[in-house]
């Protein structure tokens, strides 16, 4: 087996010291989120900084042969979106550096580290807490973020309620870091039906969804009536495929378990 490691130069560590880590995932037993694809979890380097090691799945056997010869990985993705956000003015974890495990014909696995920023919220709660405080406050800043993020001509195609931290920086100002970058597109220029479509995976509510239209079509200069119809009809079109490729995935599990 072969490792592949490449750092952010900008931070004070070494290969050999992120190869220990790695070395040592297994038996690190702070978990920031374990999923059945990918987990995360969090230890301190030799420097005191806290870092996050996400670890995604080993691909399928066809993947393992894509990733060897064709595609980037999901961590020298997510390391390099990370960088031109960072470059561009937009804050996310300070990427620190991505490791790649293979053979000499196929793809194993890959991690990404960065530092661990401690927020205090996500998007998610805003969903999810309907009285959350300052809710409207947070969703027009948010809205501003991503509105700027959109004139940079950065689509974000994870912009769903678990991938944006918000820290609260004053009485009333929020920062927004963007994390889970491996999926992102960068444009000269997005059109009103793209922006609209990248709000889509947000919320379900059409009274959040309304608050950002409103902030939007400001930004803008568009009439607020066609922005909140633009943007809740793309928010109900992924709603609808969301809902029905979870009754498929539960048919699909009654089917094996018969």
């Amino acid at each position: 087996m072969m490792s592949k490691i490449v750092l952010n130069n900008s931070f004070q560590t070494t290969k050999q010291e992120i190869e220990s880590v790695i070395n040592e995932y297994d038996s690190i037993n702070q978990y920031i989120a374990k999923g059945t694809r990918n987990s995360i979890k969090k230890t301190k380097l030799k420097s005191g900084k806290i870092v996050t090691i996400k670890s995604f799945k080993t691909p399928n056997i066809v993947n393992k042969f894509v990733y060897k010869f064709f595609r980037q990985s999901k961590a020298e993705r997510s390391f390099e979106y990370a960088n031109k956000l960072v470059n561009l003015g937009f804050l996310t974890p300070l990427p620190i550096a991505y490791i790649e495990e293979t053979t000499t014909i196929q793809f194993l696995k890959s991690y990404y580290i960065c530092e661990l920023v401690e927020a205090d919220l996500t998007y998610r709660e805003l969903v999810e807490i309907p009285d959350y405080p300052n809710k409207i406050e947070i969703l027009k800043q948010f809205t501003q973020f991503t509105y700027q993020l959109h004139e940079a001509g950065i689509e974000f195609l994870d912009h769903s309620p678990g991938n944006t931290l918000i820290k609260k920086v004053g009485e009333n100002r929020y920062d927004f870091y963007l994390v889970d970058l491996n999926r992102m597109n960068f444009h000269s220029n997005m059109d009103f039906e793209l922006r609209m479509k990248n709000f889509s995976r947000l919320t379900p509510y059409h009274d959040m969804v309304e608050i950002m239209a409103k902030e939007y079509a400001k930004l803008i200069n568009e009439d607020e009536s066609k922005v909140i119809q633009a943007m809740w009809n793309k928010t109900e079109e992924f709603q609808t495929k969301f809902h029905a490729k979870q009754a498929r995935k539960k048919k699909l599990k009654k089917f094996i378990g018969k």
